[in-house]
């Protein structure tokens, strides 16, 4: 079992930023990928960045390329998302989730665990 908890949202001007953290606690192996993903009222839930725990492959949605970073601190079992340059089209539940493969998929379903989600509103 993979216990994920987000923190670090909250509201922000258009331009600002933000850095959510996901702690993981449980079996968190190496070679396990994991998500960051974003819903916005009324929309589906969609991929924004993923990174392999061990860090060295990571891939981002291209609305975000150039705006967000995505890092993990290994010893503290945590994945971090840098926000900067935020806009009001940012705002949604932002959701981290770990999946027992090394393959980074953009899919939600594929993902096994998931944390509770925090809100991130960007005003303009």
């Amino acid at each position: 079992q993979v216990q994920l908890v987000e923190s670090g949202g909250g509201l922000v001007q258009a331009g600002g930023s933000l850095r959510l953290s996901c702690a993981a606690s449980g079996r968190t192996f190496s070679t396990h990928a994991m998500g960051w993903f974003r819903q916005a009222p009324g929309k589906e839930r969609e991929f924004v960045v993923g990174i392999r725990w061990s860090g060295e492959r990571t891939y981002y949605a291209d609305f975000v390329k150039g705006r967000f970073t995505i890092s993990r601190d290994n010893a503290k079992s945590t994945v971090y998302l840098q926000m900067n340059s935020l806009k009001p089209e940012d705002t949604a539940v932002y959701y981290c989730a770990t999946r027992k493969s090394v393959v980074i998929t953009s899919t939600p379903d594929e993902y096994d665990y998931w944390g509770q989600g925090t809100q991130v509103t960007v005003s303009s």
